[in-house]
């Protein structure tokens, strides 16, 4: 499906409830597997989460999770000690190029009995669930967060709990304290000192607990580059959100400031964001270590306002959905950007023409579909799979409809 965005403005006045935080959501379901007890409230209804789900309510011998990169790596430590399961993790033809190894190899440390059914190192996998008595492992820093995580969110479960020696500078450290924060919510003790974690066993089930999920900041993002590029006085309410969020990308506070948006959050688990000034004209130097999901929208909103932008911490973006470096240069040089990357970096040039009626490619990836959208204050613009926004956000078109945006389909052929 391809979406025409034509050449909108944004009401002055809106409100959007956005659904709960797909990385919290998918760490609490895990959880919930584990602890049977815990009772979830205001959980993500995207494509990801729905996968996980039905991933850990299954009884088949082969789990196919798609696209879900998350569910991969959480999966893979989660089937690991399901003592007498046997199971075939596989996924799309992306996620069979997505690495996997540097988990397998921290479960195989801890006894884990993993196998590669295709090419070493990438899904297919083949897990024999078994009790797993080992409690310590060590594995590179500065790999994504989710495999650390997927180790986290089990530790408990192992009968010496776990030890884990991260070697190196750490990436992502916000996703590492949000696990951790999850386990000591359900009354597991955890202690993150320098480049250690260690997480104590906890094989006994609770009491009934209800836990309920901060909406999703990632998805905030798109709405705060509406707003960075919306006339002064746009102001759009979201909800439900917390000043101090579990998130990293709830930096978009800070962030969105340079761009003249104000944040206040609400009494009411709410936060409403305003366009109170313009800009500041300086392109600004952001570490997006700690939140690389919103390298793509900071991108787009500075480009849509002429101001470039120079990105860096950003080395895991390239064994995401795509190589999100690589797309956001081809379709920012579409609109008529400057833009040079590194392995771990995006510099974007000062640039004041947008070209016109360009089709944005996603790659099979959210982030590139929703990220462009908000160019539509700027000139018509076509996203081509529009589709793939359900992976994290599947009511984000009819969203954008009800703040002001004019969409309609689009054939190929056109």
């Amino acid at each position: 499906m391809n979406l025409l965005l034509k050449s909108s403005t944004c009401k002055p006045q809106s409100a959007i409830a956005i659904t709960g935080s797909k990385s919290e959501t998918n760490r609490l379901l895990l959880l919930q597997a584990l602890y049977p007890n815990l009772i979830l409230e205001n959980t993500s209804n995207s494509d990801d989460s729905e996968v996980m789900t039905k991933a850990l309510q299954s009884s088949d011998t082969i789990i196919d999770i798609h696209h879900a990169g998350t569910a991969m790596r959480f999966l893979t430590a989660y089937f690991s000690i399901q003592e007498n399961r046997e199971v075939v993790l596989t996924g799309s033809t992306r996620m069979k190029e997505r690495p996997i190894k540097i988990l397998v190899n921290a479960l195989r440390q801890l006894g884990a009995e993993i196998t590669y059914e295709e090419n070493e190192g990438f899904p297919p996998i083949r897990i024999k669930g078994k009790k797993v008595t080992k409690s310590k492992v060590s594995l590179s820093a500065n790999v994504s967060s989710q495999y650390i995580s997927a180790l986290l969110l089990i530790a408990p479960k192992l009968e010496n709990g776990l030890e884990l020696n991260l070697e190196g500078e750490i990436t992502s450290v916000p996703y590492i304290k949000m696990t951790l924060s999850l386990l000591n919510d359900i009354g597991v003790e955890t202690v993150f000192a320098s480049n250690k974690i260690i997480v104590k066993p906890q094989t006994i089930n609770h009491k009934p607990q209800t836990l309920s999920v901060e909406s999703d900041w990632s998805s905030a993002s798109y709405f705060y580059s509406i707003v960075a590029l919306s006339e002064i006085g746009t102001e759009i309410t979201l909800s439900s959100y917390k000043e101090n969020s579990l998130q990293g990308d709830s930096v978009l506070a800070d962030i969105y400031k340079n761009f003249g948006v104000e944040t206040i959050f609400n009494d009411s688990k709410s936060i409403t964001i305003s366009k109170i000034n313009k800009y500041n004209l300086q392109p600004p130097t952001y570490n997006l270590n700690n939140s690389p999901d919103i390298a793509q929208t900071i991108a787009v909103t500075c480009f849509g306002l002429g101001i470039g932008c120079h990105l860096t911490g950003l080395h895991t973006l390239k064994i995401k959905e795509t190589d999100r470096l690589l797309a956001l240069k081809n379709e920012l040089e579409k609109l008529g950007a400057q833009v040079s990357i590194t392995d771990e970096s995006l510099t974007l040039k000062i640039s004041s023409e947008i070209n016109e009626d360009i089709r944005i490619k996603t790659y099979q990836d959210h982030r590139m579909a929703m990220a462009f959208a908000p160019l539509a204050l700027k000139t018509d613009i076509i996203i081509e799979e529009a589709e793939v926004v359900s992976k994290s956000y599947p009511t984000f078109w009819e969203d954008l409809k009800s703040i002001g945006f004019q969409i309609e389909n689009h054939s190929a052929t056109q």
